[in-house]
């Protein structure tokens, strides 16, 4: 999902003062749906990654009409939605969130997710003026968990950083103990790009605090030749290796390491290289490759049940081949849906049963709480973590699941695995602070949340 995205960001930035200037919101005033819940879909059905894409907006649209016609809205309230195509572009995503800010024929927009980094990067100094929270699930800026710097950004879930150190505290499972990780070698072989590099400074740390050998072995874009990396590989013979790849890169990888001879079941890929378009164009070689996932693939979920019922069974799923219900990428457009839909139902607790406005969606997010309670009645126990967010914690999780392919599907093979954030927040903070210092911004005062 990254992949060359801070070249399309600069010149996202170069156009935004014309771009705000004649982008036009759809509505600005009152209109014929002022008592729905708009939200609006960054999508990207055309393009290099338009095969991913058309899964995640099928998970969402499912879920938005399963909450329209089985629970009868949220509250009460009915959701409208529209897509804009973003090419998963920086300019055509600035382009859709001109136009979607101010909401669709008076239905408000309580949170914007942008659903590419290109554009999450892009417009991160907007949603702060516009005061529209951006939620960047599992992608987007690392040093925005921190809060009191970035008030409407919300990188829930899991971040780059958690990524990395769930990754550690994994193998250190499968090891032993975080003392059998001394003398170890962990390689990280990943796309050269501000995406891959975002692992760099907390593998560090980590890899100082447990003592493992920490190898970093950079892929240039595309990665569609990858056989000097894999060489170097064999050439250091890691225990264990993290892949932090994305599209093409990824099925390149697997393949090409059988081909050096390294086993599947030690390469453990990260969050962006963990679907079945990941591992089916492999072939044989994915078999026993294992990845991280904020959401796993499989439906089996009690949501998926209700999903099958009401809207897979009765022919109004958004899915052009229901082969792909359950899938990685179906089952995160269902978590992005569900996290939209629970900024509202929580804000309501306070500002009442009636659409959300982003300021609204805001405080909501900086609240926002979801244990197994909450989590088993809306279907999603298993499939989402638990989440508290707070005003100086944007990020509310931190966790994964580890799955393995199986060769025909996916398999979880562990329960959630909690990244060492008390760890890894100096880090954050002294990033956040270097962002603020070079942005003029006096950090918010949260007191101790």
């Amino acid at each position: 999902m990254f992949k060359t995205f801070l070249r399309g960001a600069i010149a996202a930035a170069a156009s935004i003062l014309v771009l705000a200037g004649s982008a036009q919101a759809i509505d600005t005033a009152p209109g014929p749906d002022s008592d729905k819940q708009f939200f609006p879909i960054a999508s990207y059905r055309v393009g290099p990654y338009a095969a991913s894409g058309a899964s995640i907006w099928a998970g969402r649209i499912d879920y938005y009409r399963y909450i329209n016609e089985v629970e009868g809205g949220i509250n009460g309230v009915p959701i409208v939605w529209q897509e804009c195509e973003t090419e998963w572009t920086a300019e055509k995503g600035i382009e859709c969130y001109e136009r979607f800010k101010r909401g669709l024929n008076g239905a408000p927009v309580s949170a914007y997710f942008p659903n590419g980094a290109p554009a999450a990067y892009a417009l991160s100094d907007r949603a702060a003026e516009d005061r529209i929270p951006l939620v960047t699930l599992a992608y987007g800026r690392t040093e925005a968990t921190d809060g009191r710097v970035f008030p409407y950004i919300f990188p829930v879930m899991v971040t780059f950083y958690s990524e990395a150190s769930a990754i550690v505290n994994y193998i250190a499972e499968k090891e032993g103990g975080f003392d059998k990780l001394k003398g170890k070698k962990i390689a990280t072989v990943y796309h050269d790009s501000a995406y891959g590099r975002e692992t760099l400074d907390p593998l560090a740390l980590l890899a100082e605090k447990y003592g493992f050998e920490n190898i970093q072995i950079p892929v240039p874009d595309p990665g569609s030749e990858q056989s000097s990396q894999w060489r170097q590989v064999r050439e250091h013979k890691p225990d264990w290796v993290f892949l932090r790849t994305w599209g093409v890169s990824t099925p390149v990888a697997i393949k090409t390491a059988q081909r050096f001879g390294f086993p599947a079941d030690h390469i453990i890929g990260d969050v962006w290289a963990s679907s079945e378009e990941d591992v089916i164009p492999a072939g044989d070689a994915a078999k026993g490759y294992l990845a991280l996932t904020p959401y796993p693939a499989g439906a089996d979920f009690e949501i998926h049940k209700r999903l099958k019922q009401h809207i897979i069974d009765t022919g109004k799923s958004d899915l052009r081949d229901t082969k792909a219900f359950g899938s990685v990428y179906y089952n995160s457009g269902l978590v992005d849906a569900l996290i939209s839909v629970e900024i509202v139902r929580q804000a309501q607790a306070k500002f009442g049963k009636r659409p959300i406005t982003g300021e609204e969606g805001q405080w909501s997010l900086e609240q926002l709480k979801l244990d197994d309670a909450a989590l088993e009645k809306a279907g999603f126990l298993g499939l989402v973590q638990n989440l508290q967010l707070t005003p100086a914690d944007h990020e509310g999780g931190g966790a994964v699941r580890v799955q393995q392919w199986t060769g025909e599907n996916w398999h979880l093979v562990s329960d959630w695995v909690q990244a060492d954030r008390e760890a890894l927040r100096p880090l954050i903070d002294a990033k956040s602070a270097a962002y603020a210092e070079e942005h003029g911004i006096t950090p918010r005062d949260v007191g101790t949340n």
